[in-house]
């Protein structure tokens, strides 16, 4: 039998290639009792959503946390405040064991208040119960929040460190534990808050979400809207602050969290969590041009991801809450 010369054979098996889809991609699987998406036999360039402007993106399923789509979902890139889903997650995983931690009360050092970015506005010398300074941390994206969390839990997170360390520094370490434990491949962490160049991948970021919506106290966190609570300050000095949560997808009908994000080199993130009817999708968005951006790419990743499961799909201007 005559072969074809070795330059046909490469030409052939170029062709055959298609570059532009990733090879991590795939079809979402319908869930049970739901019909299969239409055009589930085709190639999976012909049904990835269109017009999304972020730089990545990964959809997870809810309820088992497979990988269901995405799009350079597997690149490592700066993550922003979306950083604080690990920082929050920690402190509660341990608050579990330990619901006390929750009642200490946090002194804002000069460190923390002097932290740049989002802040959750408390002063040098200013105290508050744990259990209320996480809503500082996740409502406004509290940097300040962060490094005070980090300062205080510390030292306390790995036995044989010496208390002299420094707790920020070892709070971080722990921050990068628990990434290989949970084999978050492209993580790392510099800080607890975001404002280093932390980085993650799409995918990295809807894993650890999963494993965090898992703890019922998270969960409780990332869905609310706006918290109040008392700030103490020397003597019998006390005052009201009031944390409007920065996550507008809230606005949605059906959508329970997670966490924005937004630096120079990271660009507009969103972590989200949406629920329609039994069916739960987390999404992961980096890299979005602007605040609304995110917003509306999640938004089409979203209706794209019901579609091809086979689900209703609501309009936006529908969806919104009451």
């Amino acid at each position: 039998m005559l072969r074809p010369p070795p330059a046909v054979v490469a030409l052939l098996a170029l062709l055959l290639i298609d570059p532009a889809v990733p090879s991590r991609q795939r079809l979402p699987a319908a869930p049970p009792g739901k019909p299969a998406c239409p055009g589930a036999d085709a190639p999976a360039a012909a049904v990835q959503p269109t017009g999304i402007a972020a730089k990545a993106w990964a959809i997870l399923d809810g309820k088992t946390g497979k990988l269901l789509g995405g799009s350079h979902e597997a690149e490592a890139r700066a993550i922003a405040s979306t950083t604080k889903i690990m920082t929050a997650w920690i402190i509660l995983q341990r608050a579990d064991d330990n619901p006390k931690w929750l009642d200490e009360e946090v002194h804002f050092s000069e460190r923390a208040a002097a932290t740049k970015g989002s802040s959750c506005g408390l002063k040098v010398g200013e105290r508050l119960p744990v259990r209320e300074l996480l809503y500082g941390l996740l409502l406004p994206s509290g940097n300040d929040a962060a490094v005070a969390l980090a300062e205080h839990f510390g030292t306390r997170l790995q036995s044989g460190e010496p208390a002299r360390e420094d707790g920020v520094r070892l709070f971080v370490a722990e921050m990068n534990r628990q990434a290989l434990r949970l084999k978050l491949a492209e993580t790392n962490f510099l800080d607890p808050n975001g404002l280093a160049a932390n980085q993650a991948s799409a995918r990295d970021l809807g894993v650890l979400t999963w494993h965090a919506m898992k703890n019922e106290r998270f969960r409780d966190y990332v869905k609310t809207r706006q918290h109040e609570c008392e700030v103490a300050a020397d003597g019998d000095t006390k005052r009201r602050v009031t944390w409007k949560n920065s996550n507008r997808l809230l606005e949605d009908a059906g959508c329970d969290g997670v966490k924005t994000g937004t630096t120079s080199a990271a660009g507009a993130c969103l972590v989200a969590s949406v629920h329609q009817g039994d069916d739960h999708l987390i999404v992961v968005v980096l890299g979005s041009t602007g605040g609304d951006g995110r917003y509306d790419d999640a938004r089409k990743l979203l209706r794209w991801a019901w579609q091809q499961r086979g689900g209703k799909v609501e309009k936006p201007e529908e969806s919104r809450k009451k």
